[in-house]
Formats: C-alpha cells, structure tokens, sequence
C-alpha cells in the first residue's frame, strides 16, 4: 500500500469512527453517566471488536455475503431490533445518584460484541475493506485493521470525554432524563440509512 493511500486509509478510519453513530453516542451517554474511568472498558471493547470485524470480515465474510445476499438482510433486521432495545435501556438509565440502581457502562465484551450488531461498523468495515483492501491479501486486510485500531481509540476517547463534561449539568434529574431520551432517539436516528437500504 502507497503511503499516500495509507495516508487516507486512516483519515477514513478516523472521520468514520469520530462521527456520530451508535458507537459514539452510547459513548457519550456512558461518559455523561458514569464518567470517563468507568467508560474505558467500553472504549476498548469498541477498539477491538472493531478490529476483529474488519478482520473477519475482510478474510472471508465478505465473500459469505456476496454468495448468500440473504444473510446480510437477515444481520441487517437483527440489528435494528438490538439498537431499538439498546435506545430503551439508554432512555430509561437509572439517576447518576442511584449508586445501587441496575444501570452500568458496557464492559469490555458487550462493547467488543456490539460491534457485530452495530450497522455502522459492518458498513465502515465492509467499504474500507472494499475501497483499502480490494485483493483482500493478509498485509491489506491487516493495515485496515490496524487504521481502525490507532484511528477509533482517540475518536472514541472524545465522545466519552464529552460525555464527561456535562456530567454536572446532568446532575438536575430533569435535564439528564431529558439528555437520555434524546441520546436514544439520535441513536435510533441512525438507523435511518440501514433502514432505507432494506
């Protein structure tokens, strides 16, 4: 790969994970609820399951869809079901106060695991692998990965951050009611490309 080509591999790595989606705004809700300390195991469940999709994908997924078109159909309507619960469960997150309420960030192996059911990340990985690592040779598919894993822990780190700094503002019971319910629509606002697509 060129190093002006690998220069815009991880510009793409970048934009695509800096962006809004369910990633990003799952992020946001969990700095701006439970911090930044309590959000890494999330942020790097993010970073590699990421990673490990976009190696999946590119040694062999792929392929699986191009041949059998129904499976990617069939993926596509199991993550919209996942992401309407999951903009429930950030609807209804428990009061920052409630130490002993049932609400908690993702650990490592949900957010790792989300990512096979996160339209965003099966259309980033997919279309870098498309566009980066079209031979889908070992040294290709591996730079992809690698851009996504340098690129997606800032980006990510950024929205947690973010979440952080209205973390006080969202002290008031109201307002951080308020913030969750709109974090769940924005996150079912992003569903709207897979939902066109269908």
């Amino acid at each position: 790969m060129s190093p002006s080509l690998l220069t815009a591999l991880f510009g793409f790595a970048f934009v695509t994970t800096a962006t809004p989606g369910p990633n990003n705004l799952m992020l946001l809700a969990s700095g701006a609820n439970f911090g930044f300390r309590r959000t890494l195991p999330h942020m790097t469940g993010i970073v590699v399951g990421l990673a490990v999709l976009t190696l999946l994908a590119g040694f062999g997924l792929m392929a699986l869809f191009e041949a059998v078109p129904a499976l990617r159909t069939t993926l596509q309507v199991f993550c919209i079901g996942y992401l309407f619960w999951l903009a429930w469960k950030v609807a209804t997150a428990a009061p920052l106060k409630e130490a002993s309420s049932p609400g908690r960030p993702m650990t490592f192996l949900q957010a790792a695991a989300f990512q096979w059911v996160n339209p965003k990340a099966w259309a980033i990985g997919l279309s870098a692998i498309t566009v980066y690592a079209p031979d889908r040779s070992l040294l290709s598919v591996t730079l992809v990965a690698v851009a996504f894993t340098v690129a997606c822990f800032p980006a990510s780190s950024m929205w947690a951050w973010m979440g952080t700094v209205i973390r006080q503002w969202l002290s008031n019971e109201r307002r951080r009611q308020i913030f969750n319910i709109t974090m769940a629509a924005l996150l079912i606002g992003t569903l709207y490309p897979v939902l066109r697509s269908l």
